[in-house]
């Protein structure tokens, strides 16, 4: 009897250290998944690209910008309501970083409102005087996985390589910006250029679908 007490106190025992365990195991496995989704948002690497810039019709590539200590890519359109919500958004950042960060505004959609003479009158209906790309052959936007607009890319240049450091909204309300109290974006692009690691890699962008062709 006491050898059958003795065992089932070891069996539970046993049973218990192996639950506990798999329990532990089960969020560590979780935790090594998310860093290394995190990493590979971190690692993503731009390759070289050309595309129109409807501002002046001239070609612009990854290659001008090997100068700078990063990159801004912004994915937006002409007719989704919600990057008209941050035109003036948009001129802040554009007259804030002139010469200090590029940014670039990307246009991947291929509806018919979305043409190019339209992209041209909505920039300078805007005031903006970004480079406006035309993506039509979603080159741009399939090379990054952009899927919404507004939809921000921060990259980095590192040797000449520009891999993404953040990727996702502007900010944390889009539809009134008075009531922003996260700038992911901005904060993101002054710690790039102030040297200093960006922690917040990913947020969930909020906008209009982008239809691949």
């Amino acid at each position: 009897m006491k050898n059958l007490i003795l065992y089932t106190t070891l069996y539970n025992q046993n049973l218990f250290w192996c639950t506990t365990n798999y329990a532990f195991m089960k969020k560590i496995t979780a935790l090594f998944v998310l860093i290394t989704l995190c990493s590979l948002v971190q690692a993503q690497t731009l390759s070289n690209f050309s595309l129109k810039n409807v501002v002046d019709a001239k070609q612009i590539s990854l290659q001008d910008f090997a100068s700078s200590p990063g990159l801004v890519i912004i994915f937006t359109s002409v007719a989704c309501p919600f990057d008209g919500y941050y035109s003036n958004r948009l001129k802040q950042l554009q007259n804030e970083y002139s010469g200090k960060l590029p940014i670039l505004l990307v246009n991947a959609y291929t509806e018919a409102p979305e043409a190019e003479e339209w992209m041209i009158k909505t920039a300078q209906a805007n005031g903006l005087t970004l480079p406006y790309l035309s993506d039509k052959d979603q080159v741009l936007m399939t090379q990054l996985n952009a899927q919404r607009s507004p939809e921000a890319f921060v990259l980095k240049n590192t040797n000449g390589q520009f891999t993404v450091a953040y990727h996702g909204a502007i900010d944390d309300n889009a539809q009134a910006e008075n009531g922003v109290k996260q700038n992911y974006l901005k904060d993101a692009m002054e710690n790039l250029l102030n040297g200093k690691n960006i922690i917040q890699v990913s947020t969930r962008p909020v906008g209009c679908y982008i239809r691949k062709k």
